[in-house]
């Protein structure tokens, strides 16, 4: 029972001292780190549409992205937002490449 009062105790001076739970990443409201799940899933799905892996380099997302693009153009028979659709994960991989 004595153990119990002392980690609750341990946790409430941690909270007062770190501002945040032990338990708790980041303290006051600060994100987890790394990349959230959003962006991972983004990202997969970027890569799904333009066919490339995960290590895909700079030429690969952009040779990746004008196939797609020769596939999908209006003028071949595709819409305009399937265009929009390549260019929205060609931007978002080469960010990502960028930000590395």
């Amino acid at each position: 029972m004595k153990l119990l009062w002392l980690i609750a105790l341990g946790c409430i001076a941690w909270r007062l001292i770190k501002g945040r739970w032990p338990w708790q990443a980041g303290g006051q409201g600060k994100p987890l780190p790394g990349p959230s799940f959003a962006d991972v899933h983004a990202s997969a799905q970027a890569r799904a549409l333009l066919g490339v892996g995960e290590g895909a380099d700079r030429r690969a997302i952009l040779d990746a992205h004008r196939r797609i693009i020769a596939e999908v153009h209006p003028d071949r028979g595709g819409t305009s937002e399937k265009v929009h659709e390549a260019n929205a994960a060609r931007d978002l991989l080469l960010g990502k490449l960028d930000r590395r």
